[in-house]
């Protein structure tokens, strides 16, 4: 059977016991979460009985959102369920992937994979069905990001990423999300909105991706360990500052050398908290996940006069000339023709231009918070 190594797993003396894995630079570990060979949402259906799909259909990267009934047993119970996932490729056999990936109409089809509108728009409608058969939502989380491309600009897929996040917080029906190994920016979020988020031990969820993150912080891409650091990004970290409720155990190691353990693991964590909710009171739900979601982010107070004692006031405003109206133009400044411009900036003119250059669009200053 063929396997994919990453780099670090190559290295003599790595092994996958939590000790190693603790060793990893924060950038490995994003890595792990995203292995090509971790379990997939398809592959977690093993978990559940009477596995039903529904609401497929052949629109441009529907498939990277999955839509399934199905029913999860516990204690002697059967709990309705309806699940919603991310299947970021088309298996988690390297084998196989590395076959179906010489086709360019499946490299097409899954889409990098980056869901698109059509895929959100499956997932508002399997909330619905969910509500009216009083089934629990169950979400998984795998995803690089929503789609970016013009396409799905144009087909409205930021609307479509609200509608999830509005259907999953107006649910009458209890809903977990589950990251099973990467959820980015957007596309991840869309589906996160509910009353508890679980995660697998080596799974990362993360606003952006290092790569993206070091280029706006640092300028360059070469700093995307510093910047997965400062992100804390992963599922570790996300429990310890709130955002994740609990942690799935990877018990033996990484799901992708020991995947039965993993869903095993899931099995137990997610039949516990179906169980939990299954119990609870409908109609206390709504007030329950409003109190959950306005803890995140509050982990002490503070006074204005603390803020003021050390927020530094920085400012960038150039100040008004005192003896003419005029300021010196910037020196490379170019025409539509090329030459060179010389003449001295009116300085109202660049003030209400808001210290952009008229002709070429140079940025004499980048105003702060403080200059407006």
């Amino acid at each position: 059977m063929k396997h994919f190594f990453l780099p670090f797993e190559k290295k003599k003396g790595f092994s996958y016991s939590a000790g190693s894995i603790e060793q990893l630079s924060e950038y490995e570990k994003y890595q792990l979460s995203f292995h090509p060979e971790r379990p997939k949402y398809l592959d977690y259906l093993a978990v559940f009985d009477k596995v039903e799909e529904c609401l497929a259909n052949d629109l441009h990267g529907s498939c990277l959102i999955q839509t399934h009934r199905a029913e999860l047993r516990r204690n002697g119970l059967s709990w309705p369920v309806m699940l919603i996932g991310q299947q970021s490729g088309p298996t988690s056999d390297f084998g196989e992937l590395t076959r179906i990936m010489q086709d360019q109409a499946e490299v097409k089809k899954w889409n990098h994979g980056m869901p698109t509108p059509a895929a959100y728009a499956k997932a508002v409608e399997a909330i619905a069905i969910a509500e009216r058969e009083g089934r629990a939502v169950i979400t998984m989380i795998d995803t690089a990001g929503a789609d970016p491309t013009e396409e799905s600009e144009t087909g409205g897929i930021a609307w479509k990423i609200g509608r999830c996040m509005q259907a999953l917080a107006e649910a009458t029906v209890p809903t977990i999300s589950v990251i099973i190994n990467r959820g980015c920016s957007g596309g991840a979020i869309a589906l996160t909105g509910c009353d508890a988020v679980l995660a697998m031990e080596y799974s990362t969820y993360l606003v952006i991706s290092p790569e993206a993150c070091s280029s706006i912080l640092f300028r360059t891409r070469d700093k995307a360990n510093l910047a997965a650091e400062i992100s804390q990004i992963t599922s570790k970290e996300g429990l310890k500052n709130g955002i994740v409720d609990e942690l799935i155990p990877e018990p033996a190691g990484p799901a992708h050398r020991f995947p039965d353990e993993a869903r095993e693991s899931f099995r137990e964590t997610v039949g516990r908290w179906i169980e939990a909710f299954g119990k609870a009171p409908l109609d206390s739900l709504q007030e329950r996940r409003i109190e959950r979601w306005q803890k995140i982010g509050q982990w002490e107070t503070t006074t204005e006069e603390e803020i003021a004692s050390y927020e530094k006031q920085v400012s960038n405003f150039i100040p008004k000339p005192e003896r003419n109206l005029f300021i010196a133009r910037h020196k490379r400044c170019r025409n539509d023709e090329k030459r060179p411009v010389f003449d001295p900036v009116l300085y109202s003119k660049l003030l209400a231009n808001n210290f952009v250059c008229c002709i070429c669009g140079f940025r004499y200053t980048r105003l702060t918070a403080h200059d407006y």
